[in-house]
């Protein structure tokens, strides 16, 4: 392959990139890459096992109704769930028992997923909904904040114990899985097509073709 071929497919690629940089569904296929480095984090995290804590386990009543929302809305309930997860993470942990480092790791995951999302959110609000289309989205954001309000009362109520933790720590993991399913489930580009895009862009990085 000559230079002036590669030149020439680098600028297609580019503009590819940029083209869907903006595109809804690619917002959410890098969110989901993200997010699985987030559910190895939080398996790894440590602590008590969960036989040691079975008598803490309690239902948090998780609000399924958000895997029926739209692909306009969806971005917006797995953002308002991050900040929440953020926030959550910001305080009163076990440190004793579990991985700071990993916490932190954890942390940053977090963190840099709702970065990533911000960007999606910034170019959607130029975007109007419908009035019914609000409704539903401030109903569930609503359900979202309650349920993370009856985490925090559980966690306060075992004064922050490393079992309530523990308990939490399991019900992460389930939220994360179905963030999982709900965002593949609203990304229509194609993984591969991705996958051979970032990877011709690494050749080109690396080989110093511009």
């Amino acid at each position: 392959m000559t230079i002036l071929v590669q030149r020439s497919l680098l600028l297609i690629c580019i503009t590819l990139a940029l083209y869907i940089k903006i595109s809804h569904p690619v917002c959410l296929f890098q969110a989901i890459k993200v997010n699985y480095y987030n559910m190895n984090f939080l398996w790894t995290i440590g602590g008590y096992s969960s036989q040691e804590c079975l008598s803490e386990t309690t239902d948090f009543r998780f609000p399924m109704e958000i895997t029926k929302v739209t692909q306009k809305n969806v971005t917006m309930i797995i953002y308002e769930f991050l900040q929440q997860i953020f926030q959550l993470f910001s305080k009163n942990l076990p440190v004793g028992a579990w991985n700071i480092s990993k916490i932190q790791k954890f942390q940053n995951g977090i963190h840099q997923q709702i970065e990533q999302l911000e960007v999606c959110l910034s170019e959607d609000q130029s975007k109007a909904r419908n009035s019914f289309q609000t409704c539903i989205l401030k109903s569930t954001t609503f359900r979202i904040k309650k349920y993370f309000q009856r985490i925090t009362n559980f966690l306060k109520d075992k004064k922050y114990s490393h079992c309530s933790w523990k308990a939490v720590q399991m019900e992460l993991r389930t939220c994360l899985i179905i963030f999982d399913s709900l965002m593949k489930k609203h990304t229509n580009v194609r993984g591969k097509e991705l996958k051979y895009l970032c990877e011709y862009m690494k050749l080109v990085k690396k080989k110093g073709i511009l």
